[in-house]
């Protein structure tokens, strides 16, 4: 016992604490630095390819561009110019139609495709894979077989009206019914994918709730509609946002199928397309950078407020 009473620690037993202390110090900034060091690629790409163009971007909002590549600060004068430009909200409005008449319809029949294709029935492989390939499908390619599929003179569509109509609709070429003949088209590429998610989901949907439903005497609507959609919400919620996001960034259909020079080009531009305009056709990147941070705004803004109402309508088992 030493002079300081029994329970004071003794001179040996102070040392060897401080070294596991130190050691394990030690070892946790040697964690530390072998994670940093594994993360460091994903970070330094995500700083060179997505922080630093979104801050240029900014900056560059806020400038005017010339001819030749010159630039100059002129404030807030872009985002003054965008309230009085008829074409802008045009795009805005052709923008949110194509929205509206694209996700829920798509994701219906999506809902619809992924539910028979759950079934055990023979041959589901290859189903599954014919309404995928849309998905793998090179969007100029599947833009070039609609165009021609749509020609008003030889298309095939209107080849099949000739058998029972004399009309003969110009599908991309009128003004009044172009934008929704690109929905139509977006809508059949965007099944495959939003299928293989539902499937997903379903199959992710444990096999107690129907065998409880059917000892009950649940129809099979009612376990579609008290079990099945209920449970698919979460899988609802990643695609409606995923959806929203894409059919807001439209673009290729409306370069490869209806092109600067249609008279129906104003009936289907899209605020992507606006911007595709202004930035390399008419050259004034300054505010075309300002029409994409409106777009990145308008899409956070969605984002935002769908994860406010999830909790309404997004169910967890």
């Amino acid at each position: 016992m030493n002079a300081l009473g029994s329970n004071a620690p003794t001179q040996s037993a102070i040392p060897l604490k401080q070294t596991k202390r130190t050691g394990m110090g030690r070892l946790r900034r040697n964690d530390y630095f072998w994670a940093y060091l594994m993360i460091a690629p994903t970070m330094i790409g995500t700083a060179v390819f997505s922080i630093w163009p979104l801050i240029q971007t900014l900056y560059l909002g806020f400038t005017k561009w010339d001819a030749f590549g010159n630039y100059e600060w002129t404030g807030t004068e872009n985002y003054r110019r965008m309230a009085s430009d008829p074409e802008l909200w045009l795009s805005l409005k052709n923008t949110v139609v194509f929205t509206i008449c694209t996700v829920p319809v798509s994701l219906m029949l999506s809902t619809i495709v992924a539910i028979l294709l759950n079934q055990k029935i023979r041959g589901i492989p290859i189903y599954r894979t014919l309404y995928f390939l849309p998905v793998v499908t090179m969007p100029a390619a599947v833009a070039m077989v609609w165009k021609w599929l749509y020609n008003a003179d030889f298309g095939l569509l209107n080849y099949a009206l000739g058998f029972f109509t004399d009309l003969r609709p110009g599908w991309v070429s009128d003004p009044s019914i172009a934008l929704y003949s690109i929905a139509v088209v977006s809508v059949w590429g965007g099944i495959g994918y939003n299928m293989i998610i539902l499937i997903s989901g379903l199959q992710g949907i444990s096999s107690t709730f129907y065998e409880a439903a059917s000892i009950d005497g649940a129809s099979t609507m009612t376990r579609l509609f008290r079990i099945t959609l209920p449970l698919l919400t979460p899988t609802f919620f990643f695609l409606t946002i995923t959806s929203l996001i894409g059919s807001l960034q439209v673009f290729e259909l409306i370069f490869m199928m209806i092109g600067p020079n249609s008279i129906a080009i104003d009936a289907t531009q899209t605020i992507v397309y606006y911007f595709y305009q202004t930035a390399f056709l008419d050259n004034d990147k300054g505010y075309a950078t300002a029409i994409a941070l409106l777009l990145f705004v308008i899409i956070l803004l969605v984002t935002v407020v769908q994860f406010i109402f999830q909790k309404k309508w997004v169910h967890y088992e």
